[in-house]
């Protein structure tokens, strides 16, 4: 059945646009410009906006969406990634559930299963631009025309599809990692230098302030009479970034950079020549940043239905329990009042966890029991479990120092399982902390942030160490 599933795949292959694989190992210095002309693309791309809309100030449903999809709205990047994460984990699924075979050791299948992902998100981007502005997202479609919903939908599907090519040349070899990985870290990390770095005046009673807390600082300095309070008003201003915020996200990236060390290296040998030996080293965060992801994904998606729902229906007794929804303090977007919804957002500040002590109780055991049990699912699901790792030793003819090859599977079952479980609840544990010390960027989004960019590091050192050897070789 799922050999008969791939093959459906063959006749769209010779139309779906693709990157020809590199014919030669592309040079490190070649690699770290295409990955930066990519990461400029995505940020002209995050930065233009759509031609043809009316209006986007209403409540926006993906909200909560967009710290792990690098998207921007109203710009060509409305979508981010979305297609690419969706397409991507729906057939990881299926593929991990045997629901589809695939024989990762042909490369026919490799090169079907990889264009099935491809279709796959180019249909949900050209159907997520089709809802979104058939719903009225940019306006009413009658109002804006059929010319200018067509014209929408076209510049989002073109987008969309640049941005999936984008992906595919950074993980053929053309550049450093993945483009998922480096358009999230980019958006977040954007996000923290434009909080910290703005040079917009905001008026909000007390004259002219910069929304940058850095500049606001500087600012408050200069024109407060009072330096003592000129310092803690820069340090506890409550309606723009403070540079509290600031500290707060500088010691959650130092905390993680510090966790990301933590391992348990397992002594391997071969089993084919005698006094060859290694380690295999299982992280703490054996399953990186994936548990905070799809945690977030989940809460994300139940917060969109939620809200749409609740618009539609305001007055139904269970469309009250999956959450209420109202405005925050005059802006146009909604946030969760009561009902499911609110219990699984996070505080707003370490003072509202005072003034709702079930709330926060809640939602910690809501967040500590998801990363654990998703960190948990992963394994199985992306094929990095014990016997997936036992049955990859196996092939490469190594056993684990001191153990019969029999019993590999038993001791690996022993470590890795308890090491993604407890590296999702410390992660949990970090984003919640995040969150409650006002982190800039959300403690989801720093999460991901520094986890991809200590990812960037390592693939950097290793590419550098490489290139070293080379040059060792060719002296």
């Amino acid at each position: 059945m799922g050999f008969r599933f791939l093959t459906l795949i063959r006749p769209f292959m010779a139309v779906i646009p693709e990157v020809a694989a590199p014919d030669r190992k592309v040079a490190f210095n070649q690699k770290v410009l295409w990955t930066v002309i990519t990461l400029l693309i995505f940020l002209v791309l995050s930065q233009v906006p759509l031609y043809g809309i009316m209006s986007s100030d209403s409540s926006d449903p993906l909200y909560w969406m967009r710290v792990i999809l690098a998207s921007n709205r109203g710009t060509l990047m409305e979508f981010g990634i979305t297609p690419i994460i969706t397409s991507g984990m729906i057939m990881q699924l299926l593929a991990g559930a045997q629901i589809i075979s695939v024989d990762t050791s042909l490369r026919e299948d490799r090169a079907l299963f990889s264009g099935a992902q491809k279709l796959f998100a180019m249909l949900i981007t050209f159907g997520s631009a089709t809802v979104a502005v058939m719903t009225g997202q940019y306006g009413d479609p009658k109002s804006l025309g059929a010319g200018i919903c067509l014209l929408l939908i076209i510049q989002l599907f073109v987008a969309g599809v640049i941005v999936i090519l984008l992906d595919e040349m950074l993980q053929k070899g053309y550049g450093l990692g993945s483009g998922i990985n480096l358009f999230i870290a980019t958006n977040i990390c954007e996000d923290i230098v434009w909080k910290s770095l703005s040079p917009l005046t905001v008026n909000n009673g007390k004259g002219p302030e910069f929304e940058g807390a850095i500049i606001s600082f500087f600012h408050l300095l200069f024109v407060r009479s009072n330096k003592f309070k000129a310092v803690y008003e820069a340090l506890t201003r409550s309606t723009l970034p403070n540079l509290t915020n600031l500290v707060a996200t500088a010691l959650v990236f130092a905390v993680v950079i510090y966790l990301q060390g933590f391992r348990v290296e397992i002594p391997i040998k071969s089993a084919r020549f005698r006094g060859h030996r290694a380690s295999f080293p299982i992280k703490l965060f054996y399953t990186s940043n994936m548990p905070i992801m799809l945690q977030s994904a989940l809460a994300s998606n139940v917060f969109m239905i939620s809200q749409l729902l609740y618009r539609r229906f305001p007055d139904n007794l269970l469309i009250k329990l999956f959450g209420v929804w109202e405005p925050y303090q005059g802006s146009s977007q909604f946030f969760p009042t009561s009902g499911l919804a609110y219990y699984m957002t996070p505080p707003r500040s370490f003072v509202n966890t005072l003034k709702d002590p079930i709330h926060f109780v809640l939602y910690v055991a809501y967040m500590l029991t998801a990363c654990a049990l998703l960190s948990r699912t992963w394994l199985d699901v992306s094929g990095s479990g014990p016997r997936d790792v036992a049955r990859e030793l196996r092939d490469q003819q190594m056993v684990i120092a001191g153990y019969r090859d029999t019993s590999m599977y038993k001791e690996l079952k022993r470590i890795i399982p308890t090491a993604a479980v407890v590296g999702g609840v410390i992660i949990g544990i970090l984003s919640i902390s995040a969150d409650l010390l006002g982190a800039i960027g959300s403690g989801t989004g720093i999460l991901l942030a520094v986890t991809i960019i200590y990812n960037y590091f390592e693939t950097f050192a290793k590419e550098r160490a490489e290139l070293g050897g080379v040059g060792v070789a060719g002296m």
